[in-house]
């Protein structure tokens, strides 16, 4: 939602462009599900700067999947893609030669395209739009500076990533760059051949951000994928917070390892929440969890778990340095805490119809939601990104949202993600995004997974406990 309010000055102030006409540059825009949102004064554009293979798209992507995980609409548009649909097969890196006045030509027409559909996109409702190209001259930058904020009167941010090791420039090219579509059938060492080439044609013409140069723009400087970060002029919180982010991100290679807690008494009577005990079978389960870890041999490898037994319990056996995080408690169900499902959906009808329709969304009373624990889990998230091999165990909710975060998911799929108990999720970082590996170690558990019903309020047969009597076989 954009407001259409105005002021003489302040964040809902109206100004005039270079072309004359009006725009809202300061606009108090929100995405609004149920309850939800997210304040951004202006739309953004944060655009790229660097030569290939220096990880910006990496960065773009992941930088897309973080702002979304926060609830900031964030889209990425590649340069590349928009080349390869406007020219034919790829032949070599002749084409980004500075002398091919043709191939220069398009690239330029390329930009402009793609900046059009950066600003329209921007204009129907999205917040931020990474525009993902090597923007490596001061001649493009006033180009998009002219086009971004003195034509639509939108804030722009430029990330420079600087590479000078030829390791991390050749791990790059070898891991992404042989899977372009440019080098289809192509061996790898010819990939190697054209691709350092085209870097060499970029070089050429290669001007780096320069603060004196360009006095005037915000960017921020990221040295060998985060050895140094130089930060300059940014403004306002959607800047800050991308900066913050994007100084604890690393490329060295790691797994994270999440689990929830082992099977709890609670979950062997279908109640939620609480802070029981773990059941014989979860004990079971700790132990296959330590002989399991052992058994890896992980090197130098942190534990992390919530204040509450059942995690704690889960790792007791486990000599490995470990840290309690309050943050990683379950979602707080407030008034239906330690309350079966069942049990909710007679005292709480409504409640209980109202939480199937937008799950995301939906606070238990006196208690919390999906979306507030989104915001909880942000510094877990931040300490994630800067370690290496971490073991998160914690609760079913929590691990949705962590899951969420590294595999992409929007906010509709994630309260419905499958988080098995007595499973342990293996993910590990590849060049765009997260592998997941789920390894379900041999020891029974009951079901807790409810799925969205097809009629809000509608309670599964094996969720209807009362007056039964359960094995441990029974599955809830």
């Amino acid at each position: 939602m954009r407001s259409n309010g105005a002021t003489s000055n302040g964040s809902l102030g109206i100004s005039v462009t270079t072309d004359g006409r009006s725009y809202r540059t300061a606009r108090l825009m929100s995405i609004r599900i149920g309850e939800r949102a997210n304040y951004v004064n202006s739309p953004h554009v944060i655009a790229m700067v660097g030569l290939p293979a220096r990880g910006k798209t990496y960065i773009s992507k992941k930088l897309s999947r973080y702002l979304n995980w926060i609830g900031i609409n964030t889209r990425v548009f590649n340069l590349g893609e928009y080349r390869r649909h406007a020219t034919s097969a790829y032949q070599s890196h002749d084409f980004f030669r500075p002398d091919n006045a043709e191939a220069m030509a398009i690239r330029a027409q390329c930009a402009i395209e793609a900046l059009k559909d950066v600003c329209q996109w921007l204009e129907n409702g999205g917040e931020v739009a990474v525009f993902d190209a090597t923007n490596s001259t001061p001649e493009r930058r006033r180009v998009i500076q002219d086009y971004v904020v003195n034509k639509m009167g939108f804030k722009l941010f430029y990330v420079e990533s600087i590479c000078d090791d030829p390791q991390i420039i050749e791990q790059n090219i070898m891991e992404v760059k042989i899977s372009s579509p440019d080098y289809a059938n192509m061996n790898k060492e010819a990939v190697l051949d054209d691709f350092i080439k085209r870097i060499q044609h970029y070089q050429e013409k290669y001007s780096p951000l320069d603060e004196e140069k360009e006095s005037d723009v915000s960017f921020m400087k990221i040295y060998n994928t985060g050895e140094k970060v130089v930060v300059h002029k940014h403004e306002g919180h959607v800047q800050a917070r991308i900066v913050y982010y994007l100084m604890n991100i690393h490329i060295t290679p790691r797994t994270i390892y999440l689990t929830r807690h082992g099977e709890s008494d609670h979950n062997l009577i279908g109640r939620i929440g609480g802070d029981s005990n773990l059941s014989g079978r979860g004990r079971q389960y700790a132990n296959a969890l330590s002989d399991y870890i052992h058994e890896q041999q992980i090197e130098g490898l942190r534990i992390w778990t919530s204040w509450l037994k059942r995690t704690i319990q889960t790792v007791s056996g486990l000599d490995v340095p470990q840290e309690r995080w309050k943050a990683l408690n379950e979602i707080d169900a407030g008034v239906c805490e330690e309350m079966t499902y069942e049990e909710i959906k007679e005292r709480f009808p409504e409640e209980f119809a109202s939480r199937d329709q937008n799950k995301f969304a939906y606070r238990y009373p006196r208690g919390e939601s999906y979306e507030d624990l989104v915001a909880r889990l942000e510094p877990v998230i931040m300490e994630l990104e800067r370690q290496g091999n971490v073991l998160v165990v914690s609760h079913q909710a929590v691990l949705r949202c962590l899951l969420a975060y590294f595999l992409d998911k929007s906010a509709d799929e994630l309260p419905y993600l499958k988080v098995p108990l007595h499973t342990i999720m293996k993910l590990t970082p590849v060049a765009y995004g997260c592998r997941v590996e789920h390894i379900t170690l041999p020891i029974g558990a009951v079901d807790t997974h409810r799925s969205k019903p097809k009629v809000p309020g509608d309670l599964e047969e094996k969720f209807r406990l009362k007056n039964k009597i359960k094995s441990d076989n029974t599955a809830i």
